[in-house]
């Protein structure tokens, strides 16, 4: 995550990295820097900015160790800003616009530079009117709002396929990218913006990297600003996937060292500033804090208005390299829905994901036993804040995750597992390869292709016969492969999955299954546990949630709304 780039040494060094700030209910990273130039980092928005977020909060760091004041931030309603604003566009520039003052009056700057990411270059291209921007630097923007959910419609179609690989079916009046929705009144609010219809320049100096966006960097010259044009490699590797997101290093060093040229030191740099005050995020019944703990590991308290004696604390990990904030945003705003009940939770970053360090090597945490310390410390932290139960939760490899935990951990009293793909990990696996495997196991699609809309699917041709072929054939060797491994390997300490199951049981540890009708996880519970519905509850103490017409990650309302009923009945068994 960390990009090269020179820093500045001695007493000034001490004030450079980015602290967590609160200010007018929106959450943001910011360095007071030493210099008289000043940047908000303007990031895109929903599945983009979720897959941008580590290598954004890289950039955002390299341009502080310039330097240079540095701030960037979350919109109202997203991430871990709060609610008030959510979904509307005005509500985005005015927090934009509030960035910008926070940032002379804070820090102290004269110059103010903006960088925006796709949407996020449009909303600071609208926010720039009317202030005094120095210079304003877009990446990939998009010059109309039109443009922009046009190209969320194609994006809709191929993320979050449901488990036989159809598309995800749409909500009525709602565009669904990634588990972030865009409801009718925010695209009739995008679809008016046209950035080539402005009658001012944003500012006088102006960068585009990218490909020309609609005729936007000549209407930005006829109106009087200098106008630069640059290519933007590596765009595409940056917003299209959470789990592959990578840095373009060539496109940010080179912005680095832009954003920093020819600006001056202050005249009395403060060499140690003393913490800065945060407002309170807060909401309905919730108020939330950012929280140091570990090994520089970083989370969210959510603490409940109203504080209830021995209620149970919950514990969110990571679903694979999503942020703390999680996929759609659905961990913060179950963590808030949870504190209005009463529930206190810590939603962290596992070293290597969202706003947590680096692991050594830069190795992923997917799917490694060395994530258990993470967990250990964020355990001993809860301890520090109240003497109650923890529950831990998560998703896909946060599931297996959770599962090791509390098979470990007797600190934690219980564990909803959300799509675990396994319960243990076998070392000859490769981690990316069973990520991208993204097709049923055989049962799956015998029982589908009982149904008439599955016929139906494979007469148009919409059913990938050859592939899915393929996919049986490789998993019936990998399963009989697997069960012979299983013979020479040493067996998971505590046994069994079954056996470590009936463990938690008997320490009075709770577990709750949860699975989309169909995932391919689905093969590892019944190998391990059982397979009909009445095994299956009287091995777990409870029955598996299975929820219909739902993806992998659960992005549609009603499946986060089953999610969350199964949670409360959890959290309900300790009272």
């Amino acid at each position: 995550m960390a990009i090269e780039t020179s820093r500045i040494t001695g007493d000034a060094a001490s004030i450079l990295p980015l602290s967590p700030i609160a200010f007018d209910g929106l959450f943001g990273w910011f360095s007071p820097g030493v210099l008289r130039r000043g940047i908000v980092l303007c990031g895109t928005h929903g599945y983009e900015q979720l897959s941008a977020h580590r290598p954004w909060r890289g950039l955002a760091e390299g341009i502080a160790a310039t330097g240079c004041a540095t701030l960037s931030f979350d919109y109202p309603g997203v991430g871990d800003s709060g609610d008030a604003g959510a979904d509307s566009v005005e509500a985005w520039l005015r927090a934009v616009r509030r960035a910008i003052r926070y940032l002379r009056e804070e820090a102290g700057v004269e110059d103010i530079v903006l960088v925006g990411l796709r949407l996020g270059g449009t909303l600071a291209a609208l926010a720039a009117e009317g202030e005094r921007i120095d210079r304003l630097i877009l990446l990939a923007p998009f010059a109309t709002g039109r443009a922009y959910l046009r190209e969320m419609t194609m994006q809709s179609r191929t993320i979050g396929r449901l488990p036989d690989g159809s598309p995800l079916p749409q909500e009525v009046g709602c565009l669904t990218v990634g588990g972030f929705h865009i409801g009718p009144t925010l695209a009739a609010e995008l679809s008016v913006i046209d950035l080539v219809k402005a009658e001012r320049a944003p500012a006088p100096d102006i960068l585009l990297l990218g490909a020309e966006a609609g005729g936007l960097g000549p209407r930005y010259a006829a109106l009087g600003a200098r106008v630069t044009t640059r290519p933007f490699s590596g765009l595409a590797a940056l917003v299209a996937n959470p789990l592959y997101a990578e840095t373009p290093d060539e496109a940010f060093s080179a912005l680095i060292a832009i954003v920093a040229e020819g600006a001056q030191p202050r005249l009395a740099p403060t060499v140690a500033l003393p913490p800065l005050p945060a407002d309170p995020i807060e909401g309905d019944g919730w108020r939330e804090e950012p929280s140091r703990f570990g090994r520089s590991l970083f989370g969210i308290l959510c603490h409940p208005r109203d504080v209830e004696p021995a209620r149970p604390m919950v514990l969110f990990v990571n679903a694979g390299t999503n942020v703390h904030s999680g996929w759609g945003r659905q961990t913060t705003t179950l963590a808030r829905r949870l504190a209005a009940q009463g529930y206190l939770s810590l939603r962290m970053d596992l070293r290597g994901i969202g706003d947590s360090p680096d692991r050594p090597g830069g190795a992923s945490p997917l799917y490694s036993l060395d994530a258990l310390d993470d967990v250990r410390a964020a355990l001993d932290h809860l301890e520090t804040v109240r003497p109650d139960p923890v529950v831990i939760v998560g998703a896909c490899s946060g599931a297996y995750l959770a599962f090791q935990s509390v098979c470990r951990e007797e600190r934690l009293k219980g564990a909803v597992l959300v799509n675990p793909y396994c319960f243990d990990w076998n070392p000859a696996d490769d981690v990316d390869s069973v990520i991208r495997n993204v097709f049923r196991n055989a049962s799956t699609y015998a029982g589908l292709l009982k149904q008439g809309a599955a016929w139906r699917r494979l007469a148009r041709g919409e059913i990938r016969v050859g592939a899915i072929a393929r996919a049986i054939t490789q998993a019936a060797i990998g399963r009989a492969i697997n069960r012979l491994a299983v013979v020479f390997r040493p067996r998971p300490a505590g046994g069994t999955v079954a056996q470590r199951v009936a463990a938690l049981r008997r320490r009075g540890a709770h577990l709750h299954l949860v699975y989309s009708s169909g995932d391919r996880g689905l093969a590892a519970l019944h190998e391990n546990v059982g397979r009909s519905p009445a095994r299956l509850a009287r091995r777990l103490g409870g029955p598996v949630t299975m929820i219909e017409a739902a993806d992998h990650d659960l992005s549609t309302v009603a499946a986060q709304a089953r999610l969350a009923e199964g949670l409360r009945g959890l959290l309900g068994r300790f009272k």
